[in-house]
């Protein structure tokens, strides 16, 4: 199959890797046409998955138009905030029959939007039915190195759903396939939220009871404004929703809980995104979650203490005294 892979960042650049090693033509855009030289000169993503070769059959372009017209498939790995931007001058191409599946973890803080969602109103000229989804716990360095790795693969259709499921499969990397699209996409999403929390527990000081209250009581936040927004119940006790939650909230490879670590240390979020080259997809999601939680009228506790240490500067240690006086309640 003809596949691009559009944004090689560390999760671009694996799965291009992973779909390389299936036997499917790859071709890999970076947006940057400096950084798009420098990966085709080494064949190694320096900044965000060093060490790790990219094969010389995969192609590396700078030219958008190029990656996207005439493929079988589009991986879209651009951060969530880019997408809408990054996408906008394939508007007017022919993509009805390419399947377009989404690999970034967010909601657009403009519209609270999904990613499935902006990806329909900007291309105008895809089928809606092939646009998908892929999340759970996989972090790309660990695909990157054929870590066996589980995730879940969403389509409202689910043949389309299949369609993605053998492409990415193989003997390291296996997927499921589920039809809850909203639900698959909100929990890869609002983890990232709950992973900043249990970073700020960790930097804190805090041990591990800390960290299992926060796991818990977070994918019940999850749950339940999903439910809210149509989501279905049991994705969230699935690989998108507590899977994605574990490996984001306990792993060293984790941005967004490296980010509420350096906080609960009491470094200032500015000083810390400025030393990242990565994106931690949770700082903009809590302003995101935040916003959707008084537009749908829905409790979401830690979401909403993440939020004001995040923007508003509050301690971590209010936050966590305040959290654990709520008025007491049935589980």
């Amino acid at each position: 199959m003809k596949i691009s892979v559009l944004g090689a960042g560390g999760w671009g650049t694996a799965l291009a890797i992973l779909l390389n090693s299936n036997g499917h033509n790859v071709t890999l855009w970076e947006f940057n046409p400096d950084y798009t030289r420098t990966l085709i000169t080494h064949r190694e993503n320096f900044y965000y998955l060093p060490n790790i070769k990219i094969p010389k059959e995969i192609e590396i372009t700078n030219d958008l138009l190029y990656a996207a017209e005439g493929k079988e498939m589009l991986v879209i790995s651009t951060p969530t905030q880019y997408i809408r931007s990054s996408l906008t001058p394939l508007k007017n191409v022919d993509l009805k029959n390419s399947i377009i599946t989404s690999v970034s973890k967010g909601i657009e803080i403009d519209t609270l939007k999904l990613v499935n969602e902006i990806i329909a109103e900007v291309l105008i000229n895809s089928d809606k039915d092939k646009i998908s989804c892929l999340s759970g716990p996989s972090h790309a360095e660990e695909v990157a190195k054929k870590v066996p790795t589980v995730v879940v693969c969403a389509n409202r259709n689910l043949e389309t759903a299949k369609i993605i499921q053998k492409v990415f499969s193989n003997e390291t990397f296996r997927v499921y396939t589920s039809s809850d699209v909203t639900g698959v996409e909100l929990g890869g999403a609002l983890k990232n939220v709950i992973a900043i929390a249990s970073g700020i527990a960790d930097g804190a000081g805090f041990g591990d009871n800390t960290k299992a209250a926060i796991m818990t009581r977070g994918i019940n936040e999850i749950m339940n404004l999903g439910v809210k927004l149509g989501a279905r119940k049991e994705t969230f006790f699935g690989l998108s929703g507590i899977g994605d939650l574990i490996v984001t909230c306990s792993s060293k490879h984790s941005r967004n809980r490296f980010v509420g670590e350096q906080i609960g240390k009491g470094k200032k979020l500015k000083s810390i995104l400025e030393e990242m080259k990565m994106v931690a997809e949770g700082v903009s999601t809590a302003k995101s979650v935040y916003q959707l939680s008084k537009k749908i009228n829905i409790e979401v506790p830690i979401c909403l203490e993440v939020y004001k240490i995040l923007f508003e500067d509050k301690d971590p240690l209010e936050a966590t005294n305040d959290l654990m006086i709520r008025t007491l309640k049935e589980e």
